[in-house]
């Protein structure tokens, strides 16, 4: 099983490790960490991870993966990335953000996905039907919603690929058994002002993301 994980500048870390530790688990896969040169690609929390081929060397693969962060915003509208994207892949996934580049490259068309609370608005202007899940499989696409819900992902992926006995065992062995201190990681629990805090806080960037679709909306082809 081959996979490759797009790398790009301001992607979130956890978006990509936490299903890193999950498919690297699988018995004889071999993942790709995939990005435009060698040089190490920082996180948007200033983490380096070091790719392991660039676009021009990259195998072909079984999976596409692609993380979200604010990074998103530049790689929609940049045409390397999205040439990557569209190479054939059984799969095509993503964890948060990760969705509005597969939009961008019109993968998402007609088809149901999910990304981060924050941006859902963002999924109808490309073209993809918004549903109000932590995972949403729709045929060979596979969307995770914000950040944490990659290792939910990853085990939903592992058992498309290899049944749910094999995702089972790997969820047992990084003794994957979540309890949350506190209920409010999701703005349908968290309390009004935590909710309008963050959303305040992210209110620029989600501003450059809002003008960042609409440029990456505009440049899709026209559906007949």
């Amino acid at each position: 099983m081959r996979i490759s994980m797009l790398l790009f500048d301001g992607f979130t870390q956890l978006d990509l490790t936490g299903p890193y530790e999950v498919l690297a688990r699988m018995p004889e896969t071999e993942i790709a960490l995939v990005a435009k040169s060698l040089e190490p690609v920082r996180s948007d929390t200033g983490l380096r991870v070091v790719p392991t081929h660039t676009f021009a060397d990259a195998p072909e693969h079984d999976v596409l993966f692609v993380p979200g962060g604010p990074g998103v915003n530049e790689a929609m509208l940049d045409d390397d990335v999205l040439a990557f994207v569209r190479r054939p892949a059984r799969h095509v996934t993503s964890v948060c953000t990760g969705s509005l580049v597969l939009g961008a490259a019109g993968l998402l068309q007609s088809y149901g996905a999910t990304t981060h609370w924050n941006s859902v608005e963002f999924l109808p202007q490309l073209r993809a039907l918004p549903v109000d899940a932590r995972v949403v499989v729709d045929r060979d696409r596979i969307t995770g919603a914000g950040v944490s819900s990659g290792i939910d992902f990853a085990l939903k992926l592992v058992a498309e690929l290899r049944g749910e006995e094999a995702a089972k065992a790997i969820q047992l062995a990084i003794e994957y058994d979540p309890h949350p201190p506190f209920d409010a990681g999701s703005p349908k629990t968290a309390p009004p002002e935590i909710v309008e805090a963050v959303r305040r806080a992210a209110a620029p960037m989600i501003e450059r993301r809002r003008k960042a679709v609409e440029r990456a909306a505009a440049r899709l082809p026209h559906s007949k």
